[in-house]
């Protein structure tokens, strides 16, 4: 019997654990990126403990934790520095099972794709879903290529995808929440700082070190929708948080120009019915994009990933990890089967139905309560009003007083996810 095969298209963060999350668990798996490389946005990611546990089913944790730098005390700060509220990380691990650890989204994709064998990342190749597939009948892909068929489909393309608009054709998709963002990584900044954020009148600072000694800085701000700086955005957040607390002012000048990111902040405030159809599954932005107040939208993409490989199940001819090996390079001599070719390849119809209707079960209110926190955390951040400002950092103050543990609860039923009940990649069951 033909190994199943599954088809992935997006090469980002949450395509890339997928394809290992299936490759493990016996599914012949090709990713398809339509950009020229693997080469993710200059920007950081902090893990929380949900996302980092997720990891370890794929065996990838450890790796992951080693080469991040582990949120220290930090806290909340007005633009005259003046703190609102102080964070302990110790408190925050006590109660989540571990530390948030900041990482390059580079060095995540790098790890990633180190995990599946050459040949199974097609760059340059660009995907479109053409058929979503059903009971008697694969899912088809169309690429430059010609056109390939699979048991399943992960469309993992991001906030515009493509997919998403073939699978749910009358959804409004996202819509733009009013605010914008930018983010950059700059070198060794020279001095020790606390990790902190920022809130003043409709904009947001955020600064976090990095293992290598590199920042990692975010701002975030109410503007029109596509707007630009009239000269180029490291002026513009000169204009805008120049005249903030330190280290920020001198951040900003340590940053290149040209490697300061600028992105609209989309929401999906209308859930999507499912996040599958026929022999398709959506996950990450995809699925549920979402402001990035909570830090969740890189973590919920990797817990769906998991998620997803869990119920899709094993490949049936395979064993519940499948490890690399000599024939492993066969894997990648075509993306899927040329389309007439289902048959004796098919994996269980009933089984993966199933399989995919308990993955939006389990995925779909989840995603959809931290879309909307996150979207109730971007209103607080995004109040302009100076009356209004005085009262909520009046009120920030005043709950901080209860100590970090009353903070943390903000949190609670995120960070403490754990994945579904089945072994890590090296076949050692969960405690």
């Amino acid at each position: 019997m033909d190994q199943p095969r599954v088809l992935v298209i997006g090469g980002g963060i949450g395509g890339l654990t997928a394809a290992v999350a299936l490759r493990q668990r016996g599914w012949a798996v090709t990713v398809l990126e339509r950009a020229p490389e693997l080469a993710p946005v200059g920007a950081g990611l902090a893990l929380a403990p949900n996302a980092q546990r997720a990891l370890d089913v794929i065996g990838l944790g450890d790796q992951v934790r080693a080469l991040s730098a582990w949120q220290g005390d930090g806290g909340l700060r007005a633009p005259s520095g003046r703190w609102l509220s102080r964070t302990s990380s110790e408190a925050a691990a006590g109660r989540f099972g571990g530390p948030v650890v900041l990482v390059h989204r580079a060095t995540l994709v790098s790890l990633l794709a180190s995990a599946l064998p050459e040949g199974v990342v097609r760059t340059g190749t660009a995907a479109e879903l053409t058929d979503v597939g059903g009971d008697d009948r694969p899912a088809v892909v169309s690429t430059p290529d010609g056109a390939w068929e699979a048991e399943l489909v992960v469309a993992a393309d991001g906030i515009r995808s493509a997919a998403r608009r073939v699978l749910f054709p009358d959804h409004p998709g996202p819509r733009y929440t009013g605010l914008t963002t930018w983010r950059m990584v700059v070198p060794a900044f020279g001095r020790p700082f606390a990790p902190h954020e920022t809130w003043g009148r409709g904009r947001l600072w955020g600064t976090q070190p990095l293992k290598d000694g590199r920042v990692y800085a975010y701002a975030m701000a109410t503007a029109p929708e596509g707007a630009h700086a009239p000269d180029d955005e490291r002026a513009e957040l000169r204009r805008l948080f120049g005249g903030w607390h330190d280290p920020v002012p001198g951040i900003i000048e340590a940053a290149d120009p040209a490697q300061v990111l600028r992105n609209d902040v989309h929401e999906m405030a209308v859930p999507l019915p499912a996040y599958h159809r026929g022999r398709v599954a959506l996950l990450g932005d995809a699925a549920h994009a979402m402001q990035p107040t909570l830090g969740q939208g890189g973590n919920q993409a990797i817990e769906d990933a998991i998620v997803l490989a869990h119920h899709a199940g094993p490949a049936h001819h395979a064993g519940p990890a499948h490890q690399a090996g000599p024939a492993d390079h066969a894997e990648s001599a075509h993306y899927g089967r040329p389309v007439g070719a289902f048959g004796t390849a098919a994996a269980s119809a009933a089984g993966l139905a199933a399989g995919l209707s308990s993955y939006s079960a389990d995925r779909l209110p989840r995603t959809t309560a931290i879309v909307r926190q996150a979207t109730r955390a971007g209103r607080m951040t995004a109040v302009g009003n100076p009356v209004a400002v005085a009262v909520r950092d009046a009120l920030i103050v005043a709950v901080s007083r209860f100590g970090p543990g009353f903070i943390l609860r903000g949190f609670a039923g995120i960070a403490d996810w754990r994945p579904p009940g089945h072994t890590y990649a090296s076949g050692t069951p969960r405690q």
